[in-house]
């Protein structure tokens, strides 16, 4: 038996993974957690990465070794917040288009430094008028109940802007180097969200991550095609953490 804790992105919360789960073999528990801040949990006392990292922290250690993180997008720099702190606390990790390098040169992370400009495009991310578009542009190929429902759960992520200013440059330069951290950084040819070509970025602190690009994925592969996605992190898990790891 091991472990998958997958970390979701900024807006709706672990329902992004939930068709998943089914795909995977059965010696593979996928744990899915809404981080505070998000799909409606309220952010509470959380007024930083360490928090929300504090809490992804209770989650890990409470599943079956050995364990993989799973960071998809924002979640990717959660989960390098976590293992900044305590990189033993997972026997491997995978970075999904994850965010955090370029913060200072990306022009949208420089344009949602503006907090009015952040309500603006939570509010147009979650509008039910402009889900046909958004589900045309990022979602092709999602059931249409799926896609309504992960579009409308930006609207109760507490956390989406504060994420704009928890996220910085300096935050990103001051990563350890990880030297023994088994990783992968993967990213779909086709993501418009994350352009691939920042994959590379993360080397410098995980020295052993493996960048893994797969035709034809968009940004969210885990709604518009489960079984491959489900399929590709049990192949990417067994690399990652070898059947001969008790």
């Amino acid at each position: 038996m091991r472990s998958i804790v997958a970390v979701h992105g900024n807006g709706g919360g672990g329902q992004r993974f939930e068709l998943v789960a089914d795909h995977l073999p059965e010696h593979i528990e996928l744990v899915a957690p809404t981080l505070p801040g998000f799909g409606g949990r309220p952010l509470g006392e959380v007024d930083g990465l360490d928090g929300l990292a504090d809490d992804l922290a209770a989650t890990v250690t409470a599943t079956v070794r050995p364990r993989v993180l799973l960071g998809h997008g924002i979640g990717g720099s959660v989960a390098l917040h976590l293992l900044a702190r305590d990189p033993s606390i997972v026997d491997g990790l995978i970075l999904h288009a994850p965010v955090g390098t370029r913060l200072d040169t990306r022009w949208f992370p420089r344009v949602m430094s503006r907090p009015r400009v952040r309500d603006a495009a939570q509010a147009t991310i979650s509008s039910p008028t402009l889900r046909p578009v958004l589900r045309r542009l990022l979602l092709r190929g999602v059931e249409r109940s799926v896609a309504d429902r992960f579009l409308a759960a930006y609207a109760d992520a507490e956390a989406f802007g504060a994420m704009f200013e928890w996220l910085d440059a300096a935050w990103f330069d001051a990563l350890p180097v990880q030297p023994d951290l088994p990783a992968i950084v993967l990213w779909g040819e086709r993501d418009r969200v994350l352009d691939a070509d920042q994959r590379g970025d993360y080397a410098r602190s995980l020295p052993l991550a493996r960048e893994v690009s797969v035709p034809g994925w968009g940004h969210f592969p885990m709604l518009d095609r489960p079984e491959a996605y489900a399929r590709t992190l049990a192949e990417l898990t067994r690399g990652l953490v070898p059947d001969t790891v008790p």
